[in-house]
């Protein structure tokens, strides 16, 4: 075991934020709709026509990022920005703001981490063929990812391709715009997810072809799976549970190929994806060089009882403990249950830095690749004080508690190249708007008033530049 209580002098120290939750200038400078600009667009919540407004205010949140002692930043790339109508002529004015925002980065020694697809698929597809529902949202993607990655590969080395399919499946018709018609017909989903595969590995093909040294991988939204109890029918569960909602991803990004016994699961209840002939060797062929991860929860599995409907994970819209609306359950498989030996969040999201000690131990085991934290972080009521101060020691609490658990997990061999916590600055959260903030940054606006949008540096973020600067020497040990 390796005691060193310090990170690597290479560690890409860092935080992370979405195009569509945090840059605004939804309709400007050519830009565009997205699925998500509409899908956002709920009575009570601020839409994404302003957000943090980060398009207008970039070099003033670099500057922020540099104070910080930034080393990576971890954002996406609008495809509606960059292609208006999802295909075609490109807009220049928005391919000129990412060349701005990457030069800018790099000019204040900060790595550029771009994501490509964060759930903002163009309306203009959608409304054209549905959107991933269609196969044609492969070439369209691929044509977007090629000129993406050929137009910024000189200057950006590491790539993420798609963030979190395995939300994209539990919350289907909350990340995707999805018709009426399909609403009732959960193969749907998996075969989103099955177009999106093939998305992932052509980017990969495109990275590995046009980015010297360039790495690529996905960024997955992940949670540890135990079982409720020691009984030997729930322990089954938790492997089910893990086979479908984990490993269903990770060994189509790692080995190549769909997890079997989800994939038999699948079949058996008519939800497999239609995969025509190649599509298995162009996903091998799209080989990932690294896993990202998103870890915020854990969960608890056991085994369902005989004739119980299928159903996906609920949410909790408030913020007030205990009113999710239900968990998942997959008949003659599995059925998620509430943890009772770990706290939760206000949103009943499960506190568990072990988990992810758990997982990322448990990764390294199975697949032998770099890992990457994408997203972690702790979404809160933040209360801005009168003289402009932000006292959030729930989340320091937070990230401290993970960051030690990636410690330890690095210590036992673990390879993590960086830690991105959800979010550098406070963002639209796609569920509950600004009333659930994350942020290291304090935006000063409201769902319901948009206000001056000034930017205030919580108690996090004095507490996490301290963390970077003594590369997790100043952090409490448990």
């Amino acid at each position: 075991m390796r005691n060193d209580n310090l990170f690597p002098d290479d560690f890409l120290w860092g935080a992370s934020t979405s195009a569509y939750q945090v840059e605004g200038a939804a309709e400007e400078d050519g830009k565009k709709l997205s699925q998500q600009d509409i899908l956002n667009n709920n009575p009570g919540f601020a839409d994404t026509h302003v957000t943090s407004d980060h398009y207008h205010r970039y070099k003033e949140d670099i500057a922020l990022m540099k104070e910080l002692g930034l080393k990576s930043y971890r954002f996406s790339i609008a495809w509606s920005r960059i292609f208006p109508e999802g295909a075609g002529i490109a807009n220049d004015k928005g391919v000129q703001f990412y060349h701005n925002l990457i030069d800018e980065l790099l000019k204040n020694g900060i790595t550029p981490i771009p994501t490509l697809y964060h759930y903002d698929m163009p309306m203009a597809l959608i409304e054209k063929y549905q959107g991933w529902i269609n196969r044609q949202s492969v070439a369209d993607f691929a044509y977007y990812a090629k000129f993406v990655i050929k137009e910024y590969g000189k200057k950006v080395r590491y790539w993420l391709t798609i963030n979190e399919q395995s939300i994209i499946v539990q919350f289907w018709t909350k990340k995707c715009f999805i018709p009426e018609q399909y609403l009732h017909d959960e193969q749907i989903k998996y075969q989103i997810n099955h177009h999106m595969n093939l998305a992932h590995a052509i980017a990969c093909k495109l990275v590995h072809q046009w980015v010297p040294n360039g790495l690529v991988g996905a960024a997955l939204g992940y949670s540890a799976i135990y079982p409720l109890t020691s009984k030997p029918e729930d322990n089954l569960a938790a492997q089910n549970a893990n086979d479908l909602r984990n490993y269903y991803f990770t060994d189509i990004y790692l080995k190549g190929h769909y997890n079997q016994s989800a994939l038999i699961y699948l079949q058996n209840h008519g939800l497999a994806p239609s995969i025509e002939a190649g599509d298995m060797d162009l996903i091998k062929e799209g080989y990932s060089d690294f896993l990202a991860i998103n870890y915020y929860c854990s969960h608890a599995a056991a085994a369902v009882p005989k004739n119980v409907p299928r159903r996906m994970d609920g949410f909790n819209p408030t913020g007030v403990k205990g009113q999710i609306d239900g968990h998942e359950i997959q008949p003659d498989f599995y059925q998620i249950h509430k943890n009772p030996h770990l706290d939760t969040t206000d949103w009943d999201w499960t506190i568990d830095p072990i988990g992810l000690e758990y997982l990322l131990r448990d990764l390294h085991t199975r697949y032998q690749k770099p890992l990457m934290i994408t997203e972690n972080g702790f979404g809160a009521d933040d209360y801005l004080e009168s003289d402009k101060a932000i006292h959030d020691e729930y989340r320091i609490s937070y990230i401290e508690q993970h960051l030690n658990a990636i410690k330890r997990a690095m210590n036992y061999g673990v390879e993590v190249l960086s830690y991105n916590p959800w979010s550098f600055i406070d963002v639209l959260s796609t569920s509950n708007g600004y009333k659930k903030r994350y942020g290291f940054v304090y935006v000063n606006r409201t769902d319901d008033e948009i206000k001056d949008l000034a930017r205030y540096k919580k108690d996090s973020f004095y507490w996490y530049q301290n963390v970077i600067q003594t590369r997790g020497g100043s952090l409490t040990k448990p």
